[in-house]
């Protein structure tokens, strides 16, 4: 009996040893000013027995430098309740992905916008969570890009075919789209893709009076008041694919 004892003993403790000889993810925590938000993700990583946080960054300026110190596998970071054009975090974004291409990125929903998911993706994002996401969605999202996938939160799944797919609009007249001139339709298809004023501005190097005044002949002409039913409509005529989203 002693000796069943014993082997079943050592038994766990070389499970025990081989389980934490399996390396985990490390995820370093860039939520900056919601302490209780970072709070509940330590608690749920830390409770996972396949990863852990490595670290948690103090101030946005922090960020990038935090990152290259650190062995992170994946950065969990957050847009400012920044209403205009811009939202540092998606330059945050950005930064990280320059300064460390392997690492992986989880961005949480923007309130700067509803345009935040295709904005944080084109920065460079591998996923996106919205701040309701509970514990398990959570560690779904890590693990889903850690293993190399794009991870969106299904309650934004839902949002998108909502407005992309299952909504309709009356259809613009085919003649008014064609009365726009080819700048016109330049500034119509970057809008509708989620561009501000001043980055169509930038690229089509003109002045932001100029896009503004495009934009809102644009509108007119179609029927439109907002920037969703431009990007359903140039989704039903094929001039904007899902996959540039």
């Amino acid at each position: 009996m002693a000796d069943r004892s014993a082997a079943t003993r050592s038994a766990a403790l070389s499970k025990d040893t081989a389980a934490d000889a399996v390396p985990k993810v490390g995820v370093l925590l860039a939520i900056v000013g919601f302490p209780l938000l970072v709070a509940g993700y330590r608690a749920a990583i830390d409770a996972a027995p396949d990863m852990r946080v490595v670290g948690v960054v103090e101030g946005h300026e922090k960020v990038c430098e935090q990152v290259i110190r650190s062995n992170a596998d994946i950065v969990v970071t957050e847009c400012l309740p920044h209403a205009g054009a811009g939202c540092p975090s998606f330059q945050t974004i950005e930064e990280i992905r320059a300064a460390r291409p392997n690492t992986k990125i989880l961005a949480l929903e923007c309130r700067c916008g509803s345009e935040s998911f295709s904005l944080a993706i084109r920065a460079g994002a591998n996923g996106f969570l919205t701040r309701e996401a509970a514990a398990v969605d959570v560690l779904t999202a890590l693990r889903c890009i850690s293993h190399g996938e794009t991870y969106v939160s299904p309650s934004t799944v839902t949002r998108m075919v909502n407005t992309y797919v299952l909504r309709s609009t009356p259809e613009a007249s085919d003649d008014a789209y064609e009365s726009l001139s080819e700048r016109a339709r330049e500034v119509m298809l970057l809008a509708a893709v989620g561009h501000t004023n001043r980055e169509i501005a930038r690229t089509l190097h003109l002045s932001e009076q100029t896009i503004h005044n495009h934009r809102a002949n644009v509108m007119e002409k179609l029927g439109f008041h907002d920037r969703m039913e431009l990007l359903r409509y140039a989704l039903r005529r094929g001039l904007v694919q899902a996959t540039e989203l």
